[in-house]
């Protein structure tokens, strides 16, 4: 699948990659370009997104334990959404990425930087999902406004610094193959049977909290959240992998709770992408709060 064709938005381009989770319309309104990761399912390969490697396909192959990984852009493929930017106008592009502790993606967006027809600043968001979706949006719209790339890269560093990503597991099994969080850890989620509640630190998961029901992890997801919003105005998403009824109760939940901080804007809510789907498995419930601007 191609990258999608941005929209001219003055002369610096934000590019970001399929991690970001961000509906294609709301990606193509803004003048994201945004660069697929792949997902191996068995031996096959999928770009990420509607007509690639869906949520659905991820949750099917781990329930029937087919082997899934992942597979960053390589360099020379967001060289070319460089060039496909250049082309379309831009005179500079700001490429915001998933952590670069988690994903090869920002080292190929590094590389491909030092080969670009115009400069290139390579933002590594240290988040992962819409908290990084956020970021290129806050980068987005200070291009539009016409600011300098350098200062459309820090708008993106700023948000996702800000943003609080948490997020509920039904097992820590799936993190501990892919190598995201330490087996000692998974190995002691698993030996007290507990539902873990995790953050995402400096770019790396972490553990934040451990509750014995996924009742109870539920409701301090909605406390957590709440916590982070404090009394700014903020956005918040709701993500699931094949959770879609939790994930509806508490987007409704949280769009109550926090309707002053939201200012009539909606929770957005949906299933998380293929790539990290495939990383954190069936079940998981995850909310980012993201200050706004």
């Amino acid at each position: 699948m191609p990258a999608d064709s941005p929209v001219s938005s003055g002369r610096t381009v934000v590019v970001t990659d399929s991690t970001a989770s961000l509906p294609a319309e709301v990606a193509a309104e803004h003048g994201l370009l945004v660069v697929p990761l792949q997902v191996v399912i068995g031996a096959q390969v999928h770009d990420e997104g509607e007509h690639g490697a869906t949520p659905d396909m991820v949750a099917a192959a781990l329930k029937s334990f087919t082997p899934v990984s992942t597979s960053r852009p390589s360099p020379a493929t967001m060289a070319a959404a460089y060039e496909r930017a250049v082309a379309d106008g831009a005179t500079s592009i700001v490429s915001v990425h998933i952590s670069g502790d988690m994903s090869g993606t920002f080292e190929s967006a590094q590389l491909a930087a030092r080969e670009a027809s115009v400069p290139v600043i390579a933002v590594d968001s240290r988040q992962v999902g819409v908290a990084t979706g956020y970021a290129a949006l806050a980068a987005a719209e200070v291009a539009a406004a016409g600011g300098s790339a350098e200062e459309v890269a820090e708008a993106a560093r700023a948000r996702a610094e800000a943003s609080s990503s948490l997020f509920y597991v039904d097992t820590l099994e799936y993190l501990r193959r892919g190598g995201r969080i330490g087996a000692a850890a998974a190995l002691l989620g698993g030996a007290l049977a507990v539902k873990p509640l995790l953050t995402i630190s400096d770019g790396r998961v972490e553990s934040l909290e451990r509750v014995r029901t996924s009742q109870r992890a539920l409701a301090r997801l909605e406390e957590l959240a709440a916590e982070a919003a404090g009394d700014q105005s903020v956005d918040v998403c709701v993500a699931h992998l094949a959770s879609a009824d939790r994930a509806a109760a508490l987007t409704d939940r949280l769009a109550e709770r926090l309707a002053d901080q939201l200012e009539g804007r909606d929770v957005w809510c949906g299933e998380l992408g293929a790539v990290l789907g495939a990383h954190v498995g069936p079940g998981m419930l995850a909310v980012c709060v993201a200050p706004r601007p």
